[in-house]
């Protein structure tokens, strides 16, 4: 509610300003600048007169004036009529004014025209909103009309849009200024604020202290807002991991399928294929359970499902989830796996060696190599998995680990991926207190190597 109030009285001082300026505007025009004008190009249409009396060519000098910066119009006595300059927006003239100007009378446009129009009445675009003058030109009579082309005469105005725009200065910064520094400027900086974070800006900071209810606003806010931007963090995780945990046993999966599609091949050999498609099946499934874990994965502090299983036959598995693609790639797979029993989160693990592999054959040339050795040693496991692909820049090589970074887009434009996969690998990796290992060189290929503690 107090938002609320302060806008409306804000928007109230404004307005009273406004009308306060405006009024007041408006009385110094009409008691000082309107008669000023209005005898002013009088002063100038009578000159005009006279000197189109002693002219031989009556439209070629009025042409002439006109080009200085004047709307004119000239009439005779038979009725006619000819335009100088820039056209009127309205050329209604009543035919008595114009008789009246033909005797001889000046016509006081200016000055006469309706003071209801306020300040915009000099702007007026009107042909009763000028000077009338006779003019005599070789025996013949005519009466002008004339008024400044506002485009080129506006200088008269500076005055009235300075006393315009001070009183509205005057009167806003006078009724506002003891309402800013304590009120108005900080529920403006906390609304720009709740602005950023419906865009999704959760790093937000406000820079003020204050002990009434609005310091206690700002503090809540800036709780409010860290719990957002963790709650923002844990959906994207989520949302993220599934798209690309889930890709890796679904292309297995179709390409098992695909290969099964082929009538020439042997009973023995459909039974592998079907063996790995349902292994990758149970994958899925045991993905599924553990998406909850993946969501949440900043806030372990250690694997939730800690057993003992065989590291080799796991990555075992896993390489022979990628033969097909291996064998679509041409590329040489050669590996050494030691006996190892390991004591981990077998889901998490699994995905590690899922995106070490998947790296090594998105990023490998046609016709590469990938070598994969795993090794225990007395108190740690050691896994590498080293490809002959593109490499990895120093800065690359700095930033391999952070969410949704990708290599340089010039030379992996054709890979898909999200750039999240070796982020997943840097967190389970660092929750099961491990370490990662990177050797790499630019066109040469990259080397991984897993460092897992036997416990």
């Amino acid at each position: 509610m107090l938002i609320f109030f302060f806008c409306f009285f804000t928007l109230v001082i404004m307005l009273i300003s406004g009308l306060l300026a405006f009024f007041l505007s408006n009385v110094y025009y009409q008691h000082f600048l309107k008669e000023q004008n209005d005898q002013k190009y009088t002063e100038i249409a009578l000159e005009v007169a006279d000197y189109l009396s002693e002219q031989s060519e009556l439209h070629q000098s009025l042409d002439f004036l006109a080009a200085t910066g004047y709307q004119l119009r000239l009439f005779n006595l038979e009725g006619q009529s000819w335009q100088f300059g820039q056209p009127f927006r309205d050329e209604t003239m009543e035919e008595a004014k114009i008789k009246l100007v033909l005797n001889g009378e000046i016509f006081h446009g200016i000055a006469h025209f309706p003071s209801e129009t306020f300040v915009t009445g000099f702007f007026a675009n009107e042909l009763r909103n000028s000077i009338g003058v006779p003019v005599e030109h070789e025996g013949e009579q005519y009466a002008l009309f004339l008024r400044p082309d506002i485009k080129l005469h506006f200088s008269e105005m500076h005055y009235l849009f300075a006393w315009l725009l001070g009183f509205t200065i005057v009167f806003s910064l006078i009724l506002e200024m003891t309402l800013a520094h304590y009120l108005i400027r900080p529920l403006s900086k906390l609304n720009q604020a709740t602005k950023a974070v419906q865009k999704g800006e959760f790093d937000v900071k406000l820079d003020f202290k204050r002990q009434d209810e609005i310091g206690e606003l700002a503090t809540s806010f800036q709780d409010m807002t860290k719990q957002l931007a963790e709650a923002e963090d844990m959906r994207n995780e989520f949302i993220s991991s599934i798209s690309h945990d889930i890709q890796s046993p679904l292309s297995n999966i179709n390409g098992y399928t695909s290969l099964l599609e082929n009538k020439a091949l042997s009973t023995e050999e459909k039974s592998q294929h079907l063996q790995v498609i349902r292994s990758e099946t149970e994958r899925l499934s045991s993905l599924t359970s553990q998406l909850l874990v993946l969501s949440s994965l900043n806030q372990m502090e250690q694997p939730r499902h800690k057993e003992n299983f065989s590291l080799s036959e796991q990555v075992k598995s896993v390489i022979k989830g990628y033969q097909w693609k291996l064998s679509e790639k041409e590329i040489l797979l050669q590996y050494h796996l030691s006996e190892v029993e390991f004591t981990g989160d077998r889901a998490m693990c699994m995905s590690v060696w899922d995106n070490l592999m998947s790296n090594a054959i998105k990023y490998n040339h046609q016709g590469g190599e990938i070598r994969i050795e795993l090794k225990a040693e007395e108190h740690h496991v050691l896994l590498t998995i080293e490809d002959t692909g593109i490499g990895l820049t120093e800065l690359e090589k700095e930033r391999m680990f952070e969410r949704f970074y990708r290599a340089d887009p010039s030379r992996t434009m054709e890979i898909e991926g999200a750039g999240l996969g070796l982020a997943i690998v840097k967190k389970v990796v660092d929750l099961h207190s491990g370490e990662l290992k990177v050797h790499s060189k630019q066109g040469k290929g990259t080397s991984i190597t897993v460092i897992l503690p036997i416990i």
